[in-house]
């Protein structure tokens, strides 16, 4: 694998130029927010690049796995609801478990019993049986937990049996964006085990449904995670603004410089994110860098390049898809429970599959399908050009019709189809790209 270029390095420093001047020109609470949602970005980038630039392989579920880490997140570092678990909490736990009894004893069916009828008939009366006696002690469990104060939870909470006092900030939610990521991966390899066998079409239909069935599961199971009445108050890793407001030491520091205690609050707390997120991020560049310069990630190109000629070598071709597709799925979780982290609440409407599937395969293939890099520079750039399109091509339309009459048609059209900018650069740009530069910003080398 080659070093970065002069060109790519350039590439990184205009996109960091592009950040100051934002602060300068706009806010610094600004440009931080969009440097913190940037390197999540590039995390999920990065994940997809495993998939797709590693393996070949088209996954359009993206979401649903980053949703599956948001939940991690919440279910990890929010406090348990102790009226929940006395009123349905056993119930639920007993019931999950007889479900998956039920599943493990049909597929003990299925692999010891020979081909036949008899095997048939077994399988469909122990599933059906299995189904109503795990609805008959679900339902009743899941009604309990619901009525507990729906107002502000109604469900069983997570596993900080020792949350810290409010206002401060808690590492254990650090705990949760590694279980977030291996909840992601235990998902991905049930998808996995089952659709990895379809061509690259079916596969990213089958992994579209399979993210739109999580995120309605996320939806409607209240008990789980409020469902749509979200679950707000997510403990931060990081101080909170109102706490180093009513730090003297703080105050005393910020005024030294001149700068309001609030807005240096604010921009102290952003600081934060980006130093516990840059350090995730650039401990998995080096990871998929290493192991992409291994005879590892060799085996994995040739596979992508040729599935025929790597099986006929002896190469376990279906094996390394699942390996690939686990490890890439479990990155993006743990960039959904980052965001999650990040937002302070788990919003399961907010994930919409197809539209922010689409933002995170822009960026990879704007920035450099098959580089890590490039994915990185992708999900920074792309997401930058997402939140700062709108503003500036509102201010654009605004400067095109000022000499219009008000009320004229043509100045109603063009300021109400401002707010369309956003996906109008995006597919702009992914032209541009495709036409000058079909290989990425950063191609692979």
């Amino acid at each position: 694998m080659k070093s970065l270029t002069s060109r790519d390095i350039a590439m990184f420093i205009g996109l960091v130029a592009l950040v100051i001047l934002t602060g300068m020109i706009q806010s610094w609470n600004v440009a931080l927010g969009i440097v913190n949602m940037g390197l999540i970005s590039a995390i999920m980038a990065l994940g997809v690049n495993m998939q797709w630039g590693y393996a070949g392989l088209f996954n359009v579920g993206v979401m649903g796995f980053v949703a599956l880490g948001g939940l991690g997140a919440v279910i990890v570092s929010m406090p348990p609801v102790g009226e929940a678990w006395s009123a349905g909490g056993g119930r639920i736990v007993a019931a999950l478990a007889i479900g998956a009894a039920v599943i493990a004893a049909a597929v003990l069916v299925w692999s010891r019993m020979g081909k036949g009828t008899l095997r048939a008939v077994l399988m469909i009366a122990l599933l059906v049986a299995g189904f109503f006696v795990y609805r008959a002690v679900f339902d009743p469990a899941v009604a309990a937990v619901e009525a507990v104060n729906p107002a502000i939870s109604g469900n069983l909470g997570g596993l900080n049996f020792f949350p810290s006092a409010a206002n401060t900030a808690d590492f254990w939610v650090l705990v949760s964006w590694p279980v977030g990521a291996v909840l992601a991966a235990g998902a991905a390899w049930l998808v996995g085990k089952t659709a990895l066998g379809l061509r690259s079409d079916y596969l990213a239909i089958a992994t579209l449904g399979i993210a739109e069935i999580i995120i309605a599961m996320m939806k409607n199971e209240d008990w789980l995670a409020r469902g749509v009445k979200n679950v707000i108050g997510v403990p931060r890793p990081v101080p909170y603004e109102i706490s180093l407001q009513n730090d003297p030491g703080f105050v005393e520091r910020v005024n030294g410089f001149g700068v309001d205690p609030v807005t240096a609050s604010s921009i102290a707390v952003k600081l934060c994110y980006t130093g516990l997120f840059l350090a995730v991020l650039l401990g998995l560049l080096w990871l998929a860098q290493s192991a992409l310069a291994s005879p590892w990630g060799r085996m994995m190109r040739a596979i992508r390049d040729n599935e025929v000629s790597a099986e006929a070598m002896g190469k376990d071709v279906k094996g390394r898809h699942l390996q690939i597709f686990i490890l890439g799925s479990a990155v993006c979780g743990l960039a959904g429970a980052m965001m999650t982290t990040l937002d302070g609440q788990l919003t399961p409407a907010s994930y919409q599959p197809l539209r922010f599937t689409f933002l995170v395969w822009v960026m990879v293939i704007v920035g450099g399908s098959g580089n890590n890099f490039g994915a990185v520079l992708g999900g920074f750039l792309i997401w930058y050009l997402w939140v700062m399109v709108e503003p500036l091509g509102q201010l654009l339309i605004g400067g095109i019709t000022a000499g219009m009459t008000d009320g004229y048609w043509l100045k109603e059209h063009l300021l109400e189809s401002a707010a369309h900018m956003r996906l109008l650069t995006m597919g702009l740009i992914l032209l541009l790209v495709l036409r000058f530069s079909p290989r990425g910003l950063i191609p692979e080398r």
